[in-house]
């Protein structure tokens, strides 16, 4: 059974993406949804399941008014046991419709998270990270005996230790002021307008999470036109973000009023434009383009002069794409780290042109042809 579907996110799909359910919400049970999708489809898994949280009793603030707590029938099970084996079955479930390549990411509390951990690892999943998600604004501990409990565990998981995982370290580091993106992450929880609600005004989901979670997630892990799988939909925080970033979500979910909301704000978000969706790529990832091709364009003739940006060292371009200094020729890289004394130089960044009285890297006409082979390709 199927909720509502988005129409707005319809691409030109690949075979295997025309026999997935793309941008579509399943209502049913997740293990018996995720079997019967084909194996090695989906490119990213993001799970927030229950969390067993044992609650005894209702949860009350010291002036005796109840905490609206997650309570709900879904979140309970008659003992670790039993669980486990939940654990075991749905993880079993998504490792089989990961792609080779494909990664899992899974949030959790104190109360289940080193359960699920457990049970990923016997499964041959491999570890790569675990988050804390750190929160600005947690519900305080209203009874005053144990620490306020300000944060969750997210496990990422590669599908096995041999799997190519997508990581965009340079996006991430661009995310974070030109620093290296940390394992922790101080996020605020999911209130105000974000927050969904229902006809009386109460919370339509008690475990909403923040889009702003799921940004960092699918911003790190996935790439634009990637699937990502959500077995725990509840009210739709993966898929509003998928929708906005260009990616594709499938959604399980085994309540429909959940799944009524979800795809509700789902169908209110509007996609980013494609030019947006660009990230910082590492310099690795981008086409080779060596020296003599610019020269053999004549975009730098040869005879021209190089210039360090100082000026203090100068080269010749020579025709077979080397450049020469003091009697000696070789390679950008070779002339630059000799006229400098240096074991290594990039002379891609090292090397100018001089152009109207000003000088330009050369890097410039290398970074002109590697647009034209994006183009291309």
């Amino acid at each position: 059974m199927t909720a509502k579907k988005s129409c707005d996110q319809r691409s030109a799909r690949s075979a295997k993406n025309d026999a997935l359910p793309l941008d579509e919400i399943l209502v049913g049970d997740c293990v018996e949804a995720m079997n019967r999708l084909p194996a090695g489809s989906v490119d990213l898994v993001f799970a927030d399941p229950p969390y067993n949280l044992q609650l005894r009793g209702a949860l009350k603030r010291p002036n005796e008014s109840v905490v609206d707590a997650v309570d709900d029938a879904w979140d309970q099970f008659s003992s670790f046991e039993a669980y486990d084996r939940f654990s075991r079955d749905w993880l079993a479930a998504a490792r089989r419709v990961l792609k080779p390549n494909g990664a899992l990411w899974v949030i959790g509390s104190y109360h289940n998270i080193f359960r699920v951990g457990s049970v990923l690892q016997d499964l041959d999943f491999w570890v790569l990270n675990d988050i804390i998600w750190r929160k600005t604004n947690p519900m305080p501990n209203f009874r005053g005996k144990r620490f306020t409990n300000a944060h969750e565990t997210l496990i990422w998981a590669a599908k096995s230790d041999t799997s190519k995982v997508t990581f965009n370290y340079e996006a991430m580091k661009a995310l974070n002021d030109d620093l290296q993106m940390r394992s922790d992450w101080t996020l605020p929880i999911c209130t105000g307008t974000e927050r969904l609600k229902d006809a009386e005004g109460r919370k339509a989901h008690p475990t909403q999470k923040p889009e702003a979670l799921l940004y960092r997630v699918l911003l790190s892990t996935t790439n634009p036109g990637d699937v990502v799988l959500d077995p725990f939909f509840g009210s739709g925080s993966t898929g509003a973000t998928a929708k906005r970033m260009g990616r594709h979500f499938i959604g399980i979910e085994r309540e429909q009023v959940y799944a009524d909301y979800a795809m509700d704000r789902i169908e209110d978000v509007v996609p980013l434009e494609e030019p947006s969706l660009s990230i910082t790529r590492p310099k690795r990832a981008a086409p080779r383009v060596p020296f003599g091709t610019l020269v053999e364009r004549l975009m730098i003739r040869p005879g021209t002069t190089l210039w360090s940006a100082n000026r203090r060292h100068s080269a010749q371009v020579l025709a077979d794409g080397t450049i020469a200094a003091g009697g000696i020729s070789g390679s950008i890289h070779k002339i630059g780290a000799l006229v400098q004394g240096a074991e290594a130089c990039n002379g891609w960044t090292f090397w100018h042109v001089e152009k109207r009285g000003k000088l330009a890297a050369i890097d410039t006409w290398r970074t002109r042809i590697r647009a034209e082979i994006a183009e291309v390709a």
